[in-house]
C-alpha cells in the first residue's frame, strides 16, 4: 500500500473519531495538544486504526504515537 494512500485513511478514522475536520490535520498535528483527544479517544484511535487497515497493532506501542505523521508511519509497518 503506498504511503499517501496510508495518509488519506489515516486522516479518515482521525477526523471521524477526533470529529476534527481535515484542514486541521497535518503530519505534524499532535493528537492531544493539537486536535484535542482525549486519553479515552486514544484507545479509540487504535482501535480505529485496526478496523480501518485490517491489522493487529501492539497497543502499547500505538499508543506512545502522539503524532498524525508517527501514526502514518507506525501503520505503514503494518500494510
Amino acid at each position: 500500500m503506498e504511503r499517501a494512500e496510508v495518509e488519506q485513511r489515516v486522516n479518515k478514522v482521525v477526523c471521524h473519531v477526533l470529529n476534527v475536520t481535515e484542514d486541521m490535520i497535518t503530519p505534524e498535528s499532535h493528537f492531544v495538544f493539537d486536535l484535542g483527544a482525549e486519553s479515552t479517544q486514544s484507545v479509540e484511535l487504535v482501535a480505529a486504526f485496526e478496523a480501518e487497515f485490517d491489522i493487529e497493532m501492539d497497543d502499547e506501542a500505538a499508543l506512545s504515537v502522539d503524532t498524525v505523521g508517527g501514526a502514518v508511519d507506525f501503520i505503514a509497518q503494518y500494510v
